[in-house]
This record gives structure tokens, sequence and C-alpha cells, in this order.
């Protein structure tokens, strides 16, 4: 397990299924994601038994949850990117009781601190949406900037957004004033 200081960073179980499904489907957790279309539950435990199963290095999928246990989603890093150094990071707190708690931006701390100094990775980069507010100002708090614009790259609820990439090194996370 990863510790941070409000978050535990584990590998996922076939167990936590049940409290995927209680945020898989809802609208405002899924508009943040790449997911478009509702999730069955023989889905969702197919893809847990893929991120179980997968033998592929360059991705690499967690449980987040409270120190206390509480389940709240999951964060990974993806195109591990092993001769350049990078990789892309996904996060969903998916229980929404944990948001705007300081929940996700101590997962992503934590996660950038294993990536950087366990992994030896040099950059860290995501992909966000221009509504996604909360998430933007959680990324640019852990020391992420903003690298490129993919314009109109989304369509949803009726209109086009643009999706923003963020991006943070190496000496960039180590200078970041955090909570570490």
């Amino acid at each position: 397990m990863i510790e941070g200081k409000k978050v535990r960073i584990r590998a996922i179980e076939k167990t936590d299924i049940d409290e995927i499904m209680k945020w898989v489907n809802d609208r405002e957790v899924m508009d943040n994601l790449i997911m478009r279309y509702p999730v069955s539950r023989y889905q969702e435990e197919k893809w847990i038994e893929k991120a179980l199963d997968d033998p592929n290095p360059r991705n690499k999928v967690f449980a987040l949850e409270t120190k206390d246990g509480v389940y709240l989603g999951g964060i990974g890093l993806h195109r591990i990117d092993w001769e350049n150094r990078s990789a892309e990071v996904g996060i969903v707190i998916g229980n929404k009781e944990y948001w705007n708690k300081g929940y996700g931006s101590d997962s992503m701390m934590t996660l950038l601190e294993f990536a950087f100094d366990r992994m030896n990775l040099h950059r860290v980069y995501l992909k966000v949406y221009d509504f996604n507010l909360r998430g933007i100002k959680s990324y640019e708090k852990c020391g992420f900037r903003r690298e490129g614009v993919l314009r109109h790259d989304l369509y949803v609820n009726g209109e086009y957004h643009d999706s923003i990439i963020m991006g943070i090194l190496r000496d960039e996370f180590k200078k970041t004033p955090n909570e570490k």
C-alpha cells in the first residue's frame, strides 16, 4: 500500500465491485471520465479482472480509500513509457461525499511521489475537460501546468468542450509546496 496524509492507494480487488457500482453510472461522475454509456455489473467485473490479470507493464490501476478504509474510487498510471520515463495519470473520486475535502489532491500528490521517487518517472501528464473546474484547480494545486488544448475534443450534453493537457516534471514536483 502507498500511504498519503488522508488516503491509502492499494491494489484493486474483485471485492471492490459493490462500491464501484454505487457511482460508476452516476452522470455527474461519468461526465468527467471517458465513459459515455451506462456500465453493467458484468462489464465492470470484466474490467476489474482485466486490470488484475493485465501483464502489460504500461498500465497500473489502483483503488483509493481513506485511511479508515472507506472506498473512494480509483487512480492509475497509463501508457507508461519506460524509455522516455513518462506516464498519463487518471483519477476518479466516485464517492461524492468526499468531494471538495482534499482527498483528490492528497491522492494525486501521493501517486506523484510514488511515480517520481519509486518508479523513476520524469514526466506525468493528464487530460482534463474544460468544464471540470474542480479537477483543474486540484491539478494546479499539485503542481501540474497547462501544456496544451485539444479544441472541441469532447461532445457532451449537447455541446463541444476542450480537453486541456496538463503535465508535471519531476523537478517541478520536488519544488511544489505541498502537504507531503
